[in-house]
């Protein structure tokens, strides 16, 4: 479990093919490893990876098929550098969202504006996740815990002040660019209880109008 409080920016060392799976080492730049040991959990761009070979400056890590068709490690290649995270503690101060660093689907960025000192970002969305998304709710980009400020039917806005922009790598987003998304957990839960554990989604409802036609919302 993780915060979406990113931690450090590191750098993909290397992309090792293993048949159709691949290993990644992560150079962890100013990351702690000194707590971290063989089996521990870091989100690396939000996608949960467990350590499998570890030095003081970088750990390795494999990812399955499942993981490489799920996130955007398909377009990732070696010298990129990407959002961590260690596992949260049971005394981390929580000032992100609950994050579990499964991603729900691949973004887009479409558009980026200069806003003041600020720098909003629409992010296109996969169809199927635009439900649990909300305005003012928390969704995670490439393992950062961010609000979301505007919604069109298959994008939302975000707006980064510049300490985000500058301990993350939000700063290096420009169109096309392809981020790893996951919704809040708490609005997959809620629409699985509205609905119960038999019933399947409509193509065209949100949490929302579930909520409502269940007596929820009055």
């Amino acid at each position: 479990m993780f915060t979406g409080i990113i931690e450090a920016v590191g750098t993909l060392a290397a992309l090792t093919p293993k048949g159709d799976d691949i290993s990644i080492t992560v150079n962890v730049g100013r990351l702690d490893m000194g707590d971290v040991k063989l089996g521990d959990s870091i989100a690396t761009n939000g996608v949960c990876l467990t350590v499998v070979a570890q030095t003081a400056s970088t750990y390795t890590a494999d990812l399955s098929l499942e993981t490489l068709k799920r996130t955007g490690f398909n377009h990732y290649k070696s010298g990129d550098r990407i959002n961590l995270e260690k596992a949260m503690l049971p005394t981390t101060r929580f000032g992100g969202h609950i994050v579990s660093g499964h991603v729900d689907g691949v973004g887009e960025v479409i558009e980026r504006n200069q806003t003041g000192r600020a720098i909003e970002f629409w992010i296109k969305m996969p169809i199927e996740i635009t439900r649990y998304v909300a305005e003012k709710g928390s969704i995670t980009v490439d393992g950062i815990s961010l609000t979301v400020n505007d919604l069109r039917k298959d994008a939302f806005k975000l707006t980064i002040v510049p300490h985000t922009a500058s301990e993350t790598t939000m700063d290096e987003f420009v169109v096309g660019k392809k981020v790893n998304l996951e919704v809040d957990v708490f609005a997959r839960y809620l629409e699985r209880l509205v609905m119960g554990k038999n019933e399947q989604p409509e193509n065209n409802s949100t949490t929302m109008e579930l909520l409502a036609k269940s007596g929820f919302l009055g």
